[in-house]
C-alpha cells in the first residue's frame, strides 16, 4: 500500500510549479498565441506590468512591459514590451514581440511604462528606457504601421531626458511612465512624470515637443498619468502614495485647472505599484491595471493584468472601481 504525503506532495507540486513559472518568464512571443480570459488576471502564462490601452478598428489593444524576474528574486527585470488584442475582452492573441528596449540605440535597456497611440495611419509607441549617456530614465518614440508592429526609432534620438526637467526635481527618475492624448482640435499631448506631473504639447508629426515643458502639481501625486475625455470632462488618473493607490483629478480644459476627486481604487493586492489605463469600449467603461495576483510567484515584480468595469456618476465623477478576480464577464 502506497502512503501520500500530503506536506510533500503540496511541496513537490510548488517547486513544480515554480520551475514552470520561472521558465514563462522568460518566454517571448514569436507567434501568435490566442487564449480565453478567465477572470481576473487576464494572462496567466506569464508576466506583464504596466499596461496601456488602444482602441482600433473594433479591437482593445494591451501593450505591458514583460516582467521577466524569476523567482526568488526581487528586482525589475524587463527587456521587452508585449501586445495582446481582443475584440471582445474574452478571447485575447499575443502577438510576437513588437518592441525591445535595446531596439534604441540610445538605450541601454529597462523596458519601463509605455503608450501606443494611433495617428494619421501610423502608431507611435512612447516608452520609458535608461539613457546610455545621459543619467537617469528618457523617454523615446517608436513607430509602425500596424498595431502589433513591428516597431522602429522614429527619431534615433529620446524625446525626453532627465537633463530637461531638473528645474522641477533633482531624481534620476522623474521622467518616466509616459502617456499621450489627442483633443477633438487635433492638438496632442504628452503627460508623464514621476514625483512631479509634466505635460507638454507635441508637434503634428508626434516626435518632437511644439512648447516648453510644463508641471501640473496633483494631490498626493507619484507617477502613472493617464488622461481621458467623457464628454465635456477631462480626467487625469495617477498611481498616488507608496504603496500606490490610484486617485484622479477631473477638468473643463486640457490645460487645466484640475480638480482633484479623491481615490479611484485601493492597493493592488500584493504589489507596491498601480498602473491604469482607461478606455471606452462598446459603450461601456473600462479600467486596465496590473496586480501581483498570480499565487505563489506573483507581487511587485512579476505583475499580472486585470480588466474591471468603470460606472460615473451622473455628475460625471467615477465610482470608485472594484477589484475583481471574476473580471469582465
Amino acid at each position: 500500500m502506497i502512503r501520500f504525503n500530503k506536506a510533500r506532495l503540496v511541496g513537490v507540486r510548488l517547486v513544480v510549479l515554480s520551475f514552470v513559472l520561472a521558465a514563462f518568464t522568460g518566454l517571448s512571443a514569436q507567434n501568435d498565441t490566442t487564449f480565453v480570459a478567465n477572470g481576473n488576471p487576464i494572462i496567466k502564462y506569464k508576466y506583464v506590468g504596466d499596461p496601456a490601452t488602444m482602441v482600433h478598428d473594433g479591437k482593445v489593444y494591451i501593450y505591458g512591459g514583460h516582467d521577466e524576474c524569476p523567482p526568488p528574486n526581487e528586482h525589475y527585470l524587463i527587456n521587452e514590451w508585449c501586445v495582446f488584442s481582443s475584440p471582445d475582452l474574452k478571447t485575447w492573441t499575443e502577438h510576437p514581440v513588437p518592441l525591445k528596449a535595446k531596439d534604441f540605440s540610445w538605450a541601454k535597456g529597462e523596458a519601463w511604462a509605455s503608450q501606443v497611440i494611433e495617428r494619421d495611419g501610423k502608431f507611435y509607441w512612447y516608452v520609458t528606457v535608461e539613457h546610455k549617456t545621459i543619467p537617469g530614465k528618457s523617454i523615446g518614440v517608436a513607430v509602425s504601421d500596424s498595431p502589433v508592429g513591428p516597431f522602429k526609432d522614429a527619431r534615433g534620438s529620446a524625446l525626453i531626458t532627465n537633463d530637461m526637467t531638473t528645474e522641477y526635481t533633482k531624481i534620476a527618475w522623474d521622467d518616466i511612465d509616459p502617456t499621450v492624448f489627442i483633443d477633438d482640435d487635433g492638438q496632442a499631448y504628452l503627460c508623464w512624470g514621476n514625483t512631479q506631473c509634466y505635460y507638454a504639447r507635441l508637434k503634428k508629426n508626434m516626435i518632437e515637443l511644439d512648447g516648453p515643458i510644463m508641471p501640473i502639481n496633483l494631490p498626493r501625486y507619484t507617477e502613472a498619468p493617464w488622461i481621458h475625455k467623457r464628454g465635456d470632462w477631462y480626467y487625469l488618473s495617477y498611481a498616488s502614495e507608496f504603496p500606490e493607490k490610484m486617485c484622479y483629478a477631473m477638468s473643463r480644459n486640457i490645460n487645466g485647472p484640475w480638480e482633484y476627486k479623491g481615490l479611484l481604487n485601493e492597493l493592488a493586492g500584493n504589489c507596491n505599484t498601480n498602473h491604469q489605463a482607461i478606455i471606452e469600449f462598446k459603450g461601456d467603461w473600462y479600467m486596465v491595471y496590473h496586480n501581483g495576483a498570480i499565487n505563489p510567484f506573483g507581487g511587485s515584480f512579476r505583475r499580472s493584468v486585470c480588466i474591471d468595469r468603470l460606472f460615473y456618476n451622473e455628475d460625471g465623477t467615477i465610482k470608485r472601481m472594484q477589484m475583481t478576480t471574476e473580471g469582465v464577464r
